[in-house]
């Protein structure tokens, strides 16, 4: 597991962590059943309050990438190893939708980037 908080960066730090988490399981570098490192722990080695590395897991987990398991940890979800085949199968379903609507791909971008925006705002 590889990651990395960019200070410089103007992104929320627990947002960089998800973001970086989220991909690493959607990319299957973090496998269903892997055991994440402890809150604390993680928060220690990123330089981060533990409480933004639970709020990282807390939103991971509604999103079905993680399960907590009580004490015996946080573990990637079977269900988010699955997120990428079910993202991808929509975004065919859209694209099919607009082709059939004759809206044209520079405009069907501006809607998924729209919808994308609008998404994170209601966050």
């Amino acid at each position: 597991m590889r990651l990395h908080i960019d200070s410089t960066d103007s992104t929320p730090p627990y947002e960089q962590l998800r973001r970086q988490l989220a991909k690493q399981i959607n990319d299957a570098e973090l496998v269903a059943g892997t055991r994440l490192p402890p809150v604390r722990q993680l928060a220690t080695e990123l330089g981060l309050a533990a409480n933004t590395v639970a709020r990282t897991y807390r939103e991971l987990e509604e999103a079905g990438l993680l399960e907590t398991k009580g004490r015996a940890g946080t573990f990637v979800s079977a269900a988010g190893s699955q997120s990428r085949q079910r993202a991808r199968q929509a975004a065919e379903e859209y694209a099919a939708t607009v082709r059939d609507l004759g809206i044209d791909e520079d405009e069907a971008r501006r809607i998924v980037e729209s919808a994308l925006t609008h998404g994170r705002r209601n966050v």
